[in-house]
């Protein structure tokens, strides 16, 4: 077995991978089809036709071929509008299937799931000090291979794996580069897409877990929906964020799923625990190390709360104990979620004032914790909105919890069909 030092040079074999994947649907027109059946659920052959503007002739052929790849499939037919009721078409579920790869700080998690994005079955793994890339990525080969023979799935029934990984990141090479705060060693420079395809021989599309994130929630919208500005941002360990627009991801010279953290609120803040010359950034004042960080200082200048019964002494207070004493509406607690709350609103609101996004989406850990801070942070970017109140956001949590990095990740996979 190659080392994975031993993965350098993988750019032309990942590529040449991709250009597999995405040739699997070879036709343009074909293409669209796909990505228009897929986004509206089910729709008439009239319907494709009115929106892809092809002859009837041209695009029965076109859906012949796509239900012969098993990609879609009849649905039965519409209302009649006069003649012949029309014959309707959907995505095939089990046409293939895809797994999706989360890989976190604390814990990372395989999917396998359908064309629809259903997860099929799932396996977590805790982000240890004794999980190291090596012991990960053999556990991950080990457990994708036990679930294509616990399901009975042939190797080419599997389009592919997806995965939204920590950043910073190299997704056209496939590499992790270098990612702060994992608990095991080696977590650098790791060939992870070269790696995989070698081992399981499917296609591996490698992105950040923002990016991947955003798939999710996008796909998750009833079909036919209209939000195509998408923003989404997790909370959690450091801030990551992603950008959608036309339905389409907004990628910047390097990998940016990060970067919201970076933005300065305050000039002679708090020093970043990572950057030793950024001070004020909006990470300082968001996320589980900044809160924590709080509740200890306070703790620790006398004020009383719960969590002095709840932790055995302040400098072992964790996020746990925060969330426990936020449920018991400790003052002290309250008041430390409040403020970050209100520091993350601004942040949101300078966010609205550029890109001026359809929905927001927010998750990770500080949102699925607390009402409070969802409902205090959102309150305070509109406030602060240029354009309100005529600017109209939505903003929403994630709806897949845990799951969403990886079935994003699985849909990044299902998407290169259409690229």
């Amino acid at each position: 077995m190659r080392r994975l030092s031993q993965y350098g040079d993988t750019v032309r074999w990942v590529l040449a991978t991709m250009l597999d994947l995405k040739n699997r649907i070879a036709s343009r027109k074909d293409k669209e089809i796909f990505a228009l059946i897929r986004k509206q659920g089910i729709v008439s052959k009239t319907e494709l036709m009115e929106q892809c503007g092809m002859t009837a002739s041209t695009m029965t052929r076109a859906l012949e071929e796509l239900v012969r790849l098993g990609f879609i499939e009849e649905a039965g037919r519409g209302e009649s509008t006069g003649g012949r009721r029309p014959i309707l078409y959907r995505i095939n579920p089990t046409g293939a299937f895809v797994f999706g790869l989360d890989i976190s700080r604390t814990f990372s998690q395989l999917l396998l799931c359908d064309m629809s994005l259903r997860k099929i079955d799932s396996v977590t793994w805790v982000m240890s000090e004794m999980m190291t890339p090596d012991v990960l990525l053999r556990s991950i080969v080990e457990t994708a291979t036990a679930m294509m023979k616990k399901h009975f799935l042939e190797k080419s029934s599997i389009l592919g794996m997806g995965i939204g990984s920590v950043g910073p990141l190299d997704r056209i090479r496939g590499i992790i580069l270098e990612p702060a705060h994992f608990r095991a060693e080696g977590w650098r420079n790791v060939p992870i897409t070269a790696y995989l395809e070698e081992k399981l021989d499917i296609p591996v599309v490698l992105d950040n877990g923002a990016n991947a994130g955003i798939w999710a929630e996008y796909w998750a919208d009833k079909p036919g929906s209209s939000y195509e500005h998408l923003l989404y941002i997790r909370a959690g360990v450091g801030l990551r964020s992603a950008m959608m627009s036309n339905g389409k991801l907004v990628y910047g010279a390097v990998d940016m799923e990060g970067s919201v953290g970076q933005m300065i609120i305050q000039t002679d803040g708090v020093r970043h625990r990572d950057r030793e010359n950024c001070y004020g950034c909006l990470e300082s004042y968001v996320s589980i190390y900044a809160l924590e960080q709080q509740a200890i200082s306070r703790l620790k200048q006398g004020r009383r709360s719960l969590l002095r019964e709840i932790a055995p002494h302040p400098e072992a207070v964790d996020y746990s104990h925060l969330l426990r004493a936020l449920e018991q509406n400790d003052p002290l607690t309250v008041e430390i979620f409040t403020q970050a709350a209100t520091y993350f609103g601004i942040g949101l609101a300078n966010l609205l004032n550029i890109l001026h996004p359809e929905k927001v989406i927010l998750g990770g850990p500080l949102i699925t914790g607390s009402d409070l801070f969802f409902q205090t942070s959102t309150e305070v970017a509109l406030r602060n909105a240029y354009y309100y109140p005529t600017y109209h956001v939505e903003f929403a949590k994630e709806r897949q919890g845990e799951d969403t990095v990886a079935i994003g990740a699985a849909a990044m996979v299902i998407n290169a069909l259409a690229e």
